[in-house]
């Protein structure tokens, strides 16, 4: 909704900040403004305000208007709000006031109804600050008269009526429709009415759908010269249902819908009237003012609330304005703030002259306040969320998960090697639980079966991540997306139903057509690419608890053997020191055609229970070298059977402290070309010296030059020439 800061300024007209601070205060406290729009100046150069765009939750109907934002503003600053001016000209006598009845099957649908009597009415164009704010809103004006029930609606929020008195047969009856009954909407549809509708009518016909639009035949008009004013209370649920039912909604079933203020009535039909006559008429009579007692007493007439100044000090906890053993929540700051906001205050109970307890009357207009913690919310959020200290409640101690940080430093890396994180379902298939149940030592695990499934694709807990994997990738094929990095972290199930095992895993999927590199052609280049990713991950930790405080590391190795839904010869197992840690490799081709698949999917599946068991490595640092590096490019033709590992493994050996890093640069396995005969690989070996302490001699990088080609050719290796 819109709101005119120079009207809310004419309710608090000390407010000192200007309208930017004025809007970041009220959204501080709760009642958001989302916009700030400046409008300029008038003709006479005078600034126009700003115009609010605000935010008001469903529960605040009273802050859905200028005069709440102005009480809101007036607390916050701690100023007095003006009062609204009701008064209106001497009433003309009568010998017979008009009659107005809430029929008793309604009266608990319409708990008050206003309505005054106004003669000698000119209907003409709004002038003044109705005309001048109207402009600033951008709404368009009427007449005097509707525009008088629009004002007042936005001015204080309480939405009102003005019938044409000379149409109104009889007097006002509030009573249910007659099923089937017809009425015509002052929109010009015409509605059928069902029995349960609520309906204001005179003693022949409705005149208008309660709190939802008045009707046609009543309506303000040129030629009207004598007007009913009507204000009341309307049940929320009875005008909800009248408005969903007839597909309307308008400004006053929004705010009925919501709890209008029973006490607001009969302000607002005076404020209504006395905008009214301003060009010219008189009322006739004294206000009509129906009230049904039993709906006043659960509205306006609440019980009050206790409300302990302790209860509000230990839920509110320290703040920055405390002084040490004296909270800043003092009991005159409570009264202050909550009288403001409409309450009165009775001390109940005091302690060394000071209040310790109060008995709190609510305002009518805020029936979202209903217990003492709500008052101790409104006292926080007039004094500032953002002036409480950052403190953690000491009752409930935050305790991080055990593998919060493992599970984070495996997203992260993953994240960080261009993967999407993806979630699918706990469930699973009978042919997908035989196909992928996970092994534990060759032995299969049991499949959990549930006992109310959803569908005969969902009966089983899920042994393995894979399927859903496979299907997510699938998902994104189907979709013409040819190329997909996905990972997930998630549970898998074993056992049986009496007793269920549930273990952390994770699955990485990945199609496409990743690029040859001088390692690999491009069509091993993904699975190679997974090898990479699962010795990634390892690598974020230790063997052991002993690794962190020594030099050892990892003895990560691979094998030919894998599950049966990866394809043979173009999958591998990992093992860390020897315990199988993770699988991957190429989806079986009988698994791709079930799934008719259209290019390779690649998966891997890694272990998290055993892995997480391992510490992570903790980051260590280095000083640089300021002493230069030297490379040393070393070229052999090795036998295929010579794995790299062996050859690293073989150089590590020598304890060569100044070799820094050691890279294979290229490999060559073009028979044709004469790069390496057949059954053999050329390899470019690159080895980086440098010393901490000073710049190596000739010398020394001969000896290691010769260690390390003796080294080679004991693993059969022959010096390329």
């Amino acid at each position: 909704m819109n709101i005119l800061s120079a009207w809310l300024r004419s309710y608090v007209p000390g407010i000192a900040v200007d309208d930017r601070q004025l809007a970041e205060d009220l959204t501080l406290r709760g009642i958001a403004v989302e916009g700030v729009h400046d409008l300029g100046t008038s003709a006479d150069g005078k600034s126009n305000g700003h115009l609010f765009e605000m935010d008001i939750t469903t529960n605040r109907v009273d802050a859905m208007n200028h005069y709440g934002i102005a009480r809101e503003a007036a607390t916050i600053y701690n100023l007095p709000l003006a009062p609204l001016d009701t008064t209106l000209p001497a009433a003309q006598p009568t010998a017979q006031p008009f009659s107005v009845e809430i029929a008793p099957e309604a009266q608990s649908l319409c708990g008050r109804f206003t309505a005054q009597v106004l003669r000698g009415i000119t209907i003409a164009p709004s002038s003044g600050q109705v005309a001048e704010f109207f402009a600033l809103l951008g709404q368009k004006p009427i007449s005097n008269a509707v525009d008088a029930s629009n004002f007042v609606l936005q001015g204080m929020g309480h939405p009102t009526h003005t019938f044409d008195l000379d149409k109104i047969d009889g007097g006002i009856i509030i009573r249910l429709a007659h099923k089937g009954e017809r009425l015509r909407l002052l929109d010009g549809t015409e509605r059928t009415l069902e029995a349960d509708d609520l309906v204001i009518a005179d003693h022949t016909k409705a005149l208008s759908i309660a709190g939802v639009m008045g009707g046609w035949d009543s309506m303000i008009t040129a030629e009207t010269k004598n007007i009913l004013v009507e204000a009341a209370w309307f049940d929320p649920a009875s005008v909800r249902r009248s408005a969903r039912r007839h597909g309307l909604h308008t400004d006053a079933s929004h705010r009925f819908e919501r709890g209008a203020d029973f006490n607001g009535c009969p302000t607002a039909n005076a404020l209504v009237a006395k905008l009214i006559l301003q060009s010219g008429g008189a009322p006739e009579g004294k206000l009509i003012d129906v009230v049904v007692p039993s709906v006043a007493a659960r509205t306006a007439l609440r019980p009050p609330i206790a409300l302990s100044l302790s209860q509000i000090q230990r839920h509110l906890g320290a703040t920055l304005d405390d002084q040490p053993n004296h909270s800043a929540l003092t009991a005159d700051l409570v009264r202050q703030y909550l009288t403001a906001l409409g309450c009165t205050l009775t001390e109940a109970a005091t302690n060394n002259q000071q209040p310790t307890t109060f008995s709190v009357q609510l305002p009518s207009w805020r029936l979202d306040l209903e217990r003492e913690i709500d008052l101790i919310e409104e006292v926080a959020r007039v004094y500032g969320y953002n002036r409480f200290a950052n403190t953690l409640p000491t009752a409930l101690p935050v305790i991080a998960h055990p593998l919060a940080a493992a599970e984070s430093a495996v997203r992260t890396r993953l994240l960080a090697l261009g993967y999407s994180e993806a979630i699918s379902s706990s469930f699973a298939s009978d042919s997908d639980g035989t196909a992928f149940v996970t092994t534990n030592q060759q032995t299969p695990r049991g499949l959990i079966a549930l006992e109310n499934p959803l569908s005969d694709e969902a009966r089983l807990l899920r042994p393995s991540l894979a399927p859903g994997m496979i299907a997510m990738l699938a998902h994104n094929l189907n979709r013409d997306v040819r190329e997909a990095r996905l990972f997930e972290q998630g549970s898998i199930f074993s056992g049986s139903a009496e007793e269920v095992t549930e273990s952390p895993s994770l699955s990485l999927g990945l199609t496409g057509d990743p690029p040859a590199t001088r390692l690999h052609s491009a069509k091993d280049a993904a699975a190679f690419e997974l090898k990479g990713v699962v010795e990634s991950l390892l690598s974020l930790f230790a063997a052991s608890p002993d690794e962190l405080s020594t030099s050892a590391t990892q003895r990560l190795t691979f094998a030919a053997d894998a599950p049966a839904w990866l394809e043979p010869g173009r999958s591998a197992t990992a093992l860390l020191n020897g315990v199988p840690i993770a699988c991957f490799g190429e989806l079986a081709a009988n698994q791709r055609e079930a799934r008719k698949l259209r290019q390779p999917v690649y998966l891997a599946q890694l272990d998290l229970d055993a892995l997480y068991r391992l510490p992570l490595r903790r980051a260590t640092a280095r000083e640089i070298s300021r002493f230069q590096t030297v490379e040393r490019d070393f070229s052999f033709t090795f036998a295929d059977a010579v794995q790299w590992r062996a050859i690293a493994d073989a150089i590590h050996a020598l304890a060569i402290p100044e070799l820094t890093r050691l890279t294979p640069v290229e490999i060559f396995r073009d028979a044709k070309a004469g790069s390496a005969s057949a059954g053999k690989y050329a390899l470019l070996l690159r080895c980086v010296f440098q010393s901490a302490q000073r710049t190596l001699r000739e010398d020394e990088l001969a000896e290691w030059s010769t260690k390390l080609i003796a080294t080679l050719t004991a693993l059969g290796g022959t010096i390329r020439t």
